[in-house]
């Protein structure tokens, strides 16, 4: 008698491919408005046919850049508005969403179910989203003090 092995699931694998195709994809959306010339710590708004964006440059090193991006929302009452921290990394040009929302340091694959309910792949969710977020599409790039 053979045991059916349809009924087990199978457990995630992520694809390091695709994810690297969207943090490649990210820092290139990044790089159309990021400053060469900036100060640490001075937020700027990022504006958009959708939207605004608001960048802060909380940590720059030789070649690496920590950037926190959010997106107010308009009578956002009742959510949170989106937001992340950001590494971007120029010497491999890969942009990767380290923090996000109350989530304080993203893991490559979470067991599912999980007692936080994040999705298997919630890392690469994470990333998508931000390129989500990314295509606002700047139109001009504002500094605020």
């Amino acid at each position: 008698m053979t045991v059916s092995n349809h009924n087990k699931k199978q457990k995630y694998q992520p694809n390091v491919s695709t994810f690297l195709a969207v943090c490649g994809r990210n820092y290139a959306h990044i790089l159309k408005w990021l400053p060469e010339q900036f100060s640490l710590n001075e937020p700027w708004q990022v504006e958009g046919e959708f939207g605004t964006l608001l960048v802060n440059i909380i940590e720059n090193t030789k070649y690496t850049q920590l950037v926190e991006i959010s997106r107010p929302i308009p009578n956002g009452h009742f959510f949170k508005c989106p937001k992340a921290l950001v590494r971007i990394y120029h010497d491999a040009q890969l942009a990767e969403v380290l923090t996000s929302q109350q989530i304080y340091r993203l893991k490559p694959v979470y067991d599912y179910p999980n007692i936080h309910m994040h999705h298997s792949d919630e890392k690469f969710q994470v990333n998508a989203f931000l390129e989500d977020l990314l295509k606002i599409g700047a139109r001009r790039v504002a500094c605020q003090s």
